[in-house]
């Protein structure tokens, strides 16, 4: 086996979800008439007679069996325009269902999980390359050019989301005369995903020190403006900012846990317990879920495909976000970026753009943040913006950077 390539439970989920179905249909379904008795002349049969014809309808969570008399010489000629039976109908017919999945319109295409991808497998890769560093291969939006006059920014996401979220922060930037990089961090979006304990063990030194190689072989010149937001792979982003301050000319930070008060979200305590923790990073529709859950808004189709690609396409991303949510210290890392950013210890200036509408982190995390250091934060609330301005309402996002920069 590639040890970069994790083994796929979602295959086995779907099947388990076919099998289960065609039982149901089994148990659901009518026996056949007894023949008429020998001694009756089939002549003597009344072909209107009624018969009960049993159908099962979904509602809500569970099955509702209906009994309809019907005349038979109606039924034969509505069993003509009938569909056939579908036996995913209990995935296809359910709208939830098939949102979540992604289904084609003809069950006949889904044999494996390989094939439910085709609609999606080439979306959210747009400014986007695979680049080389070391043992690792990072997947790495890029707009704007090296020669833009305004400077190099980089963009880093947290978890369990990917760069994706920046592409139109992005690309407004990059017109206003800024070159700008964002990363897929080693585990997530459409980076290398490796097996802990073959070359990368998903540990904060890990992560800084292919972060630093990965800027080397971008070619990026310090100093230069680093954008953070999100939990866990965010906030080594910002505990990296700490130890490379002389390469940082100005930080801005999105919605972070920046104080020892930052709540943590349910998903990352229950990757945190055993064998439940395996379950979670392995539900497909995590990603977009999060993202919705710290919004006041709900993602559209389109770009909740692209969160949801990774975690349908392989376990590994989910087995890197529980490997990364296991090995993290919450507690000390949340320290070390507030006392790191303490007003003694940390002199350049600090945006932070803080979506007021998240339902993770209250606005109360970032005005505790600004007075450690008054003098250096700038605070900027967004309105409307929830955990992901970048995502929820990129052009205020664009308008608070650029006069920032």
């Amino acid at each position: 086996m590639n040890k970069n390539n994790w083994p796929s439970f979602n295959y086995f989920t779907h099947v388990l979800k076919a099998e289960t179905t065609m039982a149901t249909w089994a148990l659901l379904s009518p026996l056949p008439p007894p023949p008429p008795p020998a001694s009756m002349s089939t002549s003597n049969i009344n072909t209107s007679t009624e018969r009960i014809r049993v159908s099962s309808r979904r509602r809500g969570g569970g099955t509702l069996i209906i009994a309809n008399a019907t005349n038979s010489s109606q039924d034969n000629e509505e069993d003509s325009d009938a569909p056939a039976f579908n036996p995913f109908g209990f995935v296809t017919d359910n709208p939830s269902s098939r949102s979540s999945i992604q289904l084609p319109e003809s069950p006949a295409e889904d044999g494996n999980v390989g094939q439910m991808l085709y609609r999606i497998e080439d979306k959210g890769k747009e400014n986007g390359s695979y680049i080389k560093s070391g043992k690792l291969i990072w997947f790495v939006r890029e707009t704007g050019s090296p020669d833009s006059r305004r400077g190099t920014v980089i963009f880093l996401h947290g978890a369990p989301t990917q760069s994706y979220s920046y592409r139109v922060v992005m690309s407004q930037m990059s017109d206003a005369g800024f070159h700008c990089f964002a990363p897929d961090w080693i585990g997530f979006g459409f980076s290398d995903k490796p097996q802990p304990g073959y070359g990368f063990d998903y540990t904060e030194k890990e992560f800084h020190e292919a972060l630093d190689k990965l800027l080397d072989v971008l070619g990026v010149k310090s100093p230069f403006f680093l954008v953070v937001q999100g939990f866990l792979v965010g906030s080594y982003g910002l505990t990296w900012a700490l130890k490379n301050k002389s390469k940082i000319s100005k930080l801005a930070i999105l919605n972070s846990p920046v104080t020892v008060s930052s709540p943590v979200p349910g998903l990352f305590q229950q990757l945190r317990i055993p064998l439940f923790g395996e379950f979670t990073c392995q539900n497909a529709v995590m990603a977009e879920r999060f993202i919705e859950a710290g919004s006041p808004y709900v993602l559209k189709l389109e770009k909740a495909d692209v969160y949801r690609l990774p975690y349908l396409a392989s376990s590994g991303p989910g087995f890197a976000l529980l490997e990364t949510a296991r090995k993290i210290n919450l507690r000390d890392i949340v320290s070390q970026i507030a006392e790191g950013f303490a007003s003694e210890r940390w002199d350049k200036p600090i945006l932070l753009a803080w979506g007021i509408a998240d339902k993770y982190l209250p606005q109360s995390v970032a005005e505790e943040f600004k007075k450690g250091n008054p003098n250096a934060v700038k605070l900027k609330l967004i309105e409307g913006a929830g955990h992901m301005p970048q995502e929820d309402w990129p052009e205020k996002v664009v308008d608070a950077l650029r006069v920032f920069f």
